[in-house]
């Protein structure tokens, strides 16, 4: 390999690093996954990102592959940031504020900006990114659009890929391309290059009108879904064309993006939130359906049960002591309401709670800015069940994600703590309730043969239970090494093929993240497990989910 470090360092900008100490750190990120790079890739600009895929692909047609893995921050909780070629680290060089519009508030960024930084930065000028990951302070923009990220204001907001506008993106051959929505006679032209460009616009066009069906399959009547590929947004009935939702949520498996155009919203510093616990599993489904059906949403939607709480007060007795009941069972649910008119967000709250009331649910209501904060450690209680750890056991994302329906979320819930219970072993529950995101992270010692086996039996068990409800395996982390075994139980054999063959169209020879999304099996999935996990890079900031 270091013939090539040498070529590639010979020719780009940034820098090349094969030192064992560059390519251990890169090794992970925030999986239970370990893959030493072999060389790791700071590229300074767009043309090292071309040159580098462009050099990779003159390789693989000779038939040698050396896959290109992109990295943020390395927060990836799939294993979708480590890969054994040539690891593309952003956030050194690429993390820049390229345009802020002062009238649409669009913001058009490079893929290594952190996005606290990036937030800070819009809020000073009354504006957000409404989609903010729970990892915002320490991960990338890059990394969001990587896995079509999500968090607590999505429930109103919408994800990630519902706020990319344009996109520029490197494809697997060198090429860069831009992507937006392009009207019936601009796709048109586009099927008419001569270029990789226009090949990957006649494939997918081909294959999408081959297929309309089958595309449908891909549809699943979930609010949340990022298990795949987005085919069935691509192509509208006008004819429009896009491929900005296929690469949103693709884990740098389609092409290397090296800019964004990102939609803000206006930013409400003022919000009302109401807080109660409800004992009854249906008596909480009931009222979030009821909440789903306001004119007026709430900003979210949010839950932690009382596995969480226990949990939170056996750590630390002083963090909820006052707040909340920790003994009381069932669920915690958020109400937020961040309305820019502050009538209408005071008439919506008060709405809410009397709903609650109707449902014989008692429910505290905050505006006051010090005492929400409170309400918002309670709501945060997922940081302290992360960090916990007994003896060498500790939370491991392996059923991070799922999203069931939000008529189904109580049958679910019930059936999960019976098959925790029946596995002995104590899982929270917690998440992005009114999407019907449910979070859970359980305890194990990875070190340990006997706990590995009961990770992958658990994961079976849980992912199959998840689709017999008729949810999906991930709403915003991917499906990375370890979900993409589950894509063709998801959407079927026939429908899965679709998926392969959009990879196949994107990256004919494979050097784009493999063994992420595609490709995937039980038995792949099973390899390359870390011996020993931790987040000690996370510290700083709380490992958040």
């Amino acid at each position: 390999m270091s013939k090539v470090a040498d070529y590639l360092q010979e020719h780009l900008v940034g820098e090349v690093m094969t030192s064992a100490d560059a390519r251990q750190y890169f090794a992970t990120d925030a999986s239970i996954y370990t893959i030493m790079p072999a060389i790791v890739v700071y590229p300074r600009n767009e043309n090292d990102v071309r040159k580098t895929a462009r050099f990779t692909w003159q390789l693989a047609e000779r038939g040698r592959i050396i896959p290109i893995t992109a990295r943020g921050s390395g927060t990836d909780l799939t294993g979708a940031a480590v890969g054994a070629g040539i690891v593309m680290a952003f956030p050194a060089h690429q993390h820049r504020i390229l345009e802020l519009d002062g009238k649409s508030g669009d913001v058009t960024v490079e893929p290594g900006i952190n996005y606290g930084k990036l937030q800070q930065t819009l809020l000073t000028h009354g504006r957000f990114l409404p989609a903010y990951p729970a990892s915002m302070e320490y991960s990338t923009i890059g990394g969001a659009l990587a896995n079509n990220a999500g968090g607590e204001r999505s429930f109103k907001y919408g994800t990630t890929r519902d706020m990319v506008k344009r996109l520029r993106v490197v494809l697997a051959n060198g090429e860069v391309i831009e992507t937006r929505r392009l009207s019936k006679r601009e796709l048109s032209k586009k099927l008419g290059l001569g270029t990789m460009e226009g090949e990957v616009y006649r494939q997918l066009d081909a294959l999408i009108e081959e297929h309309h069906g089958l595309i449908k399959e891909l549809s699943k009547d979930v609010t949340k879904n990022n298990a795949g590929y987005a085919l069935s947004d691509v192509k509208r009935k006008d004819g429009s064309f896009d491929l900005t939702p296929l690469i949103i949520g693709s884990q740098g498996t389609l092409g290397l993006v090296t800019e964004a155009v990102l939609a803000t919203e206006v930013y409400t510093p003022q919000t009302t939130l109401i807080m109660a616990q409800i004992q009854d599993l249906a008596v909480a489904q009931e009222i979030i359906t009821k909440l789903r059906a306001y004119s007026d949403k709430p900003c979210s939607i949010e839950m932690v049960d009382s596995t969480a709480l226990k949990i939170a007060d056996a750590a630390s007795p002083a963090l909820l002591k006052g707040i909340i009941d920790t003994e009381q069972p069932g669920v915690t649910l958020f109400v937020e309401f961040d309305d820019t008119n502050d009538r209408t967000q005071k008439r919506m709250a008060k709405k809410a709670t009397k709903l609650f009331e109707q449902h014989g649910v008692t429910a505290r209501i905050e505006s006051d800015p010090d005492t929400k904060d409170e309400l918002t450690k309670v709501r945060a209680v997922s940081a302290t069940v992360l960090a916990q750890s007994n003896g060498q056991a500790k939370p491991l994302p392996v059923i991070d994600d799922a999203v069931v329906p939000v008529g189904s979320i109580a049958e679910f819930m019930k059936a999960a703590y019976a098959l925790f219970e029946e596995q002995k072993i104590s899982v929270a529950l917690w998440g992005h309730v009114g999407d019907g995101n449910i979070h859970a992270q359980p305890m194990f010692n990875i070190a340990e043969i006997g706990d590995r086996q009961k990770i992958f039996k658990l994961v079976e068990q849980y992912y199959d239970l998840v689709l017999s409800v008729g949810g999906v395996t991930t709403g915003e982390h991917g499906d990375g090494r370890l979900r993409g075994a589950f894509l063709p139980r998801v959407y079927g054999a026939e429908a899965y093929d679709l998926l392969v063959k959009t990879k196949a169209i994107f990256d004919p020879y494979a050097t784009l993240n493999p063994g992420v999304k595609i490709g995937v099996t039980l038995d792949t999935a099973k390899q390359s497990l870390r011996t020993q996990y931790d987040l000690g890079g996370l510290y700083d900031h709380m490992p958040r989910s």
